[in-house]
């Protein structure tokens, strides 16, 4: 395997119909205005990119499971939970006859029959019609919110509605849940010297069963309608394949060729447009932030929370009514080469009229997702002064793939950038280094080996084994070290992969201290990338973009021999957390690998950490965190939230309702998590009760390590 090939990352697939898109804009490609009632059939490409698919899996993926009965039941069970996960939409009768194809899916896939995804799918379109019916049917029916009853909130518990009026009772709850969900959000006043809205804070956005909340669930439910319709086969294709290949685990995915274009902008930072990341809330286009330096941003006249109506191409090229297309398709009408004139239409914030922007599309950097730095003062040395520590602030393990393979010299990495600011660090003195990986969830394999180079001299970094027990092991070779002080990585559950291996083998060099959740995400799979023009059309100079294959080919052990998989990287000292309770772990995951050891390689331990250093660290951070309102509310959240996820339901009466919400509210505190990762505004290190905490062990360390000796290599470890 070649490790530039090599992707680590967290999630196998995004959540296709329930995940809000923010998308940086970039790329090339004209799409008209789409107005089905439903998909027509398979297309020739789909046929032979589900017989590649079919054949790799079955060749090339670590389990190497036949394609049978049992992965088709999985698959069958994997596309249904994508397309309705909370079961209010299908009914027993479709699914019924859906599972008259159980054990035919495997023997159609073999000779590339995708026929089964349209006849679900175009159902799923009837019923979405059907459903959105009944909303409005039941939403002018007065609810009574004095009953108890309850809403069960795991689909696993429930089964799919017999019968219209099993169906009917089914959405009445629901409605009166978002019913009860609206009236529960506080409304904020908009920043600035006169706010739009002139609600004071702690008030309710909207009144319980008001005409203004039927109108939004009403408008949420028409618009799910609309987006839907507009689905391209390539998206069909894609969600149904990953399907297939999450039946095997729970990160190997289908990326079709729009998915693979987003993912090499991703990983290499970088990307030709305007420099926008837009969203669309409300079936609108809006304007999320302007990228600095960025074509937009050099125009000056596009601004965040602008509405973008009309997309034509070139400097008279025909304006495309834009207003409630699919963010995915707005996206590909702005999308362009650099030097190219994207034209559009935009209603400015605040404003009723329309004007019209030409703007040159030009190359993008996107430093809000690459290795940002911090110099922070915490602490108190023995002289009064306070100790520095710099903080690095790193998202992903980025890289860029073709600009490694073309051989050029200043391809976008982890590791060149991380190395810039350690140097700076140096020039400044300062007296400990942060990583912080909690929002990290992977990346390139070279980069996570690359870097951990930056604080150990030579060794193993990594040891990977595939389906046949053959071993790999992979060493840092750059000789000397960037940063040779005390090293903090700090981690939380949603770190993963790339992160595990780099928090992984600083653990066991004992090169520098784990601080965080009680484990990391517990992901310790390898995936490689496999182009699909390029695997069916060798020889061919420009083959077809077919999209490709993530697919899950080695695990990956730390030098101890020990996986991450599903159990993670343990913190030497655990920060309580209430994101350590959420379901987001690789052992949450269906038909997630199994941990397991390999036997350890030599490599040489450094005197940075010991039991000792280790106990005083959680000793001095227990009696702080004793007297931190904060961490005690923490605590509190944490109780509340193990509370809430037992029950498996929630009350629909608004007195309990409203007394659950006021402890927590668990769906809107994930959802808070989910949106710091997407967040461009976002610092880098927040200076609040957790970030001051981990300062405070920082300097506790570089105290409790002492004379510099500390820094020595001791022996050689089996």
């Amino acid at each position: 395997m070649s490790r530039s090939t090599a992707v680590l990352s967290r999630y196998g697939h995004s959540r296709f119909f329930y995940t809000a898109l923010v998308v940086a804009v970039a790329g090339s490609v004209l799409v008209p205005r789409l107005s089905r009632a439903q998909l027509a059939g398979p297309r020739p490409d789909d046929r032979n990119i589900t017989v590649a698919i079919t054949r790799l899996m079955s060749k090339e993926h670590l389990t190497r499971h036949a394609l049978d009965n049992e992965i088709a039941g999985r698959w069958v069970t994997n596309y249904l939970k994508m397309l309705d996960p909370r079961k209010v939409f299908f009914s027993k009768s479709d699914i019924d006859g859906f599972m008259k194809y159980r054990d035919q899916l495997d023997d159609m896939a073999l000779k590339g029959d995708t026929s089964f995804a349209y006849l679900v799918f175009n159902r799923f379109l009837e019923r979405l019609d059907d459903r959105v019916k009944l909303v409005d049917e039941l939403l002018p029916i007065k609810q009574d919110f004095t009953i108890d009853e309850d809403l069960i909130t795991d689909p696993d518990l429930i089964s799919y509605a017999k019968d219209d009026a099993e169906m009917r009772e089914r959405w009445r709850q629901r409605i009166k849940y978002e019913l009860l969900e609206l009236a529960s959000e506080k409304a904020k006043p908009e920043p600035g010297p006169n706010p739009v809205n002139k609600e004071p804070e702690g008030e309710t956005k909207f009144k319980l069963d008001s005409q203004a909340s039927h109108d939004k669930i009403s408008k949420r439910y028409h618009q799910l309608v609309k987006r839907m319709k507009q689905t391209e086969p390539d998206e069909l294709l894609e969600i149904y394949l990953t399907a297939l290949t999450t039946s095997y685990d729970p990160h190997t995915s289908y990326m079709s060729p729009t998915s693979l274009e987003n993912f090499e902008i991703q990983m290499r930072l970088n990307l030709e447009g305007i420099g926008a990341a837009l969203e669309a809330p409300e079936g609108e286009t809006i304007v999320k932030k302007v990228i600095p330096g960025g074509a937009a941003a050099k125009d000056g006249r596009l601004k965040p929370d602008d509405k973008i109506v009309g997309v034509g191409q070139g400097q008279e090229g025909p304006i495309v009514d834009v207003n409630e297309m699919k963010l995915n398709n707005v996206v590909k009408l702005i999308r362009g080469h650099q030097g190219t004139t994207v034209r559009l239409a935009v209603v400015p914030k605040g404003e009723a009229d329309t004007r019209i922007y030409n703007i040159v599309r030009q190359q993008i950097e996107l430093t809000d997702s690459e290795a940002r730095s911090e110099i922070l003062e915490a602490g108190s040395r023995p002289d009064g002064t306070p100790y520095k520590v710099g903080v690095i602030n790193l998202p992903s393990f980025y890289m860029d793939m073709s600009g490694a393979k073309a051989g050029r010299e200043d391809f976008k990495s982890t590791t060149r950038d991380v190395a810039k600011l350690l140097k700076d660090f140096n020039a400044h003195k300062v007296d400990a280094v942060v990583i912080d990986l909690r929002l990290n969830g992977g990346g390139s394999l070279t980069e996570s080996i690359n870097l951990t180079g930056l604080f150990i001299d030579v060794g193993p970094v990594v040891q990977v084994k595939d389906f046949d027990g053959q071993k790999t092991q992979y060493d840092d070779t750059e000789r000397g070290v960037a940063w040779a002080g005390p090293l903090v990585v700090l981690t939380s559950k949603y770190s993963a992969s790339a992160s595990e291996i780099f928090a992984g083998a600083i653990q066991d060099y004992k090169r520098g201290l784990v601080v965080g959740d009680a484990s990391t995400h517990g992901k310790g799979t390898v995936q490689s990338l496999l182009d699909l023009g390029q695997r069916l059309f060798r020889g061919i100079n420009k083959a077809p973009e077919l999209g490709a294959l993530k697919i899950t080919m080695q695990q990956f052990y730390r030098p101890d021999g020990d996986s991450t998989q599903n159990r993670g990287v343990l913190a030497d000292v655990e920060l309580p957390s209430l994101r350590s309770q959420y379901d987001v772990g690789e052992s949450s995951l269906p038909y997630a690998m199994k941990f397991d050891h390999v036997d350890p390689v030599s490599y040489r331990k450094y005197n940075f950490v010991d039991n000792r250093i280790i106990d005083q660290l959680k000793n001095l951070s227990a009696d702080r965190r004793k007297d931190s309102k904060d961490f005690q509310k923490v605590l509190r959240d944490i109780e509340h939230y193990n509370e809430q996820n037992k029950r498996k339901r929630i009350s629909l009466n608004e007195a309990k309702f409203m007394a659950e919400r006021a402890e927590l509210n668990s769906e809107k505190q994930e959802e808070g998590e989910f949106d710091e990762l997407n967040d461009p505004n976002r610092p880098v290190f927040k200076r609040d009760y957790y970030g001051n905490e981990v300062l405070a062990i920082a300097t506790d360390y570089v105290r409790l390590l002492g004379a510099p000796q500390a820094a020595a290599v001791g022996q050689r470890s089996r």
